[in-house]
């Protein structure tokens, strides 16, 4: 509105000066002028009667109540920002708290897994060395059935051996059994045992010839059984010995019996001389008792023990 004041006093002044005296330039600058303010004038006139056209909607009071409600808008909008910002503080606060928590438990897991790893691992080694423990075990157990296997065969065929000899022997001496000489199997072992009366005079140690005989017929046999120790043991009762001669007492006569029992197989060159021990034992091993005249019999005689070789039995045995 002030322009517009403004521009009609112009124009008023100018009207003034075009009825007073000036020169024609001066009036045609002015005329000039004075036309282009008309024209603005009519423009501004135009655009103040559109403004007044819409004057309903551009009071101040509408303007008013229209600040008001950006205010109210402004206020409610401050009040949902600050509960936004309260609500995103606790939440952040929740979160912050949980993942302390989360951290903790987490590392808490991490330690806890760390130490059944480890556990896991340890166990899983100790597992391993068993598992080959177990290996070696069951292959040393393989190991040891195929040594007591061949054990046990080498064991068999020993005492098919050995009874094979003490029919041998049985079939040998079969014409002095029952004068005082038996032939058995036992322990994995054959006794020959024969009475001093089949071989010796009472108080001598010297074979007679019924004795010799025997003892011939049994070296044939030994003589084909070469892989066989033979121990001779004297034996005799408890009645202390008596005699003459070079004899001390029982054990003397007993150790002097065996060694004339060798001394007749030794007569056999087939009978290896290294498979051969002589041995008194006197009256302290009975086989009967020395209280009739029956037992004492038996206990004075010459026992020969024929034991297999067990070197393959004593190397399996070591092995196992």
């Amino acid at each position: 509105m002030n322009k517009i004041v403004k521009q009609a006093f112009f124009i008023t002044v100018i009207a003034a000066m075009t009825t007073s005296c000036v020169s024609s330039k001066i009036y045609d600058d002015l005329k000039n002028k004075y036309d282009l303010l008309k024209s603005e004038n009519e423009s501004l006139m135009s655009q103040l009667d559109d403004t007044e056209g819409n004057g309903e909607k551009y009071t101040v009071a509408n303007l008013r109540k229209e600040i008001e409600t950006l205010k109210a808008d402004k206020s409610r909008l401050a009040m949902e920002l600050a509960a936004s910002e309260n609500k995103y503080k606790r939440l952040k606060s929740s979160y912050d708290a949980l993942e302390a928590n989360s951290s903790s438990a987490l590392t808490e897991n991490l330690e806890r897994n760390r130490d059944l790893l480890t556990q896991l691992e340890a166990k899983e080694k100790a597992l391993a060395l068993e598992s080959e423990r177990l290996e070696k075990l069951k292959r040393d157990l393989a190991a040891r059935s195929k040594r007591v296997e061949e054990l046990e065969g080498i064991i068999a065929s020993k005492d098919a051996k050995m009874k094979a000899l003490k029919d041998a022997i049985s079939a040998a001496l079969t014409n002095f059994e029952g004068n005082g000489l038996t032939v058995e199997q036992r322990d994995g072992k054959v006794y020959v045992s024969m009475e001093n009366k089949l071989l010796f005079e009472s108080g001598s140690w010297a074979v007679n010839a019924r004795g010799r005989e025997a003892v011939v017929a049994l070296g044939k046999v030994l003589a084909q059984n070469k892989e066989i120790a033979v121990l001779i043991e004297g034996h005799t009762d408890n009645v202390p010995y008596s005699g003459s001669g070079n004899i001390k007492d029982n054990w003397d006569l007993s150790t002097k019996r065996a060694t004339a029992i060798v001394s007749i197989l030794t007569e056999n060159s087939g009978i290896p001389k290294d498979n051969l021990t002589a041995a008194g034992r006197g009256e302290y091993a009975p086989i009967a008792s020395n209280a009739s005249s029956e037992g004492k019999a038996k206990n004075r005689r010459i026992e020969v023990i024929l034991t297999p070789k067990l070197d393959e039995i004593s190397k399996l045995l070591n092995e196992l």
